[in-house]
């Protein structure tokens, strides 16, 4: 995940920053506490999609 991509993304349920998970290929918010999967290159931000962690 390029860094110009997370500076620009934020959870959607949280508005905060997510951070991104290279093991598991997500982007992980700390504050909603939610993972949200990348597929194809492509950040799912759907908060019904993600997996709380």
């Amino acid at each position: 995940m390029e860094k110009k991509i997370l500076d620009l993304i934020v959870c959607p349920v949280s508005k905060g920053k997510l951070e991104y998970d290279k093991k598991n290929n997500e982007l992980i918010s700390k504050k909603a506490k939610l993972a949200y999967k990348i597929k194809n290159g492509i950040p799912i931000l759907l908060p019904e999609e993600a997996r709380k962690i």
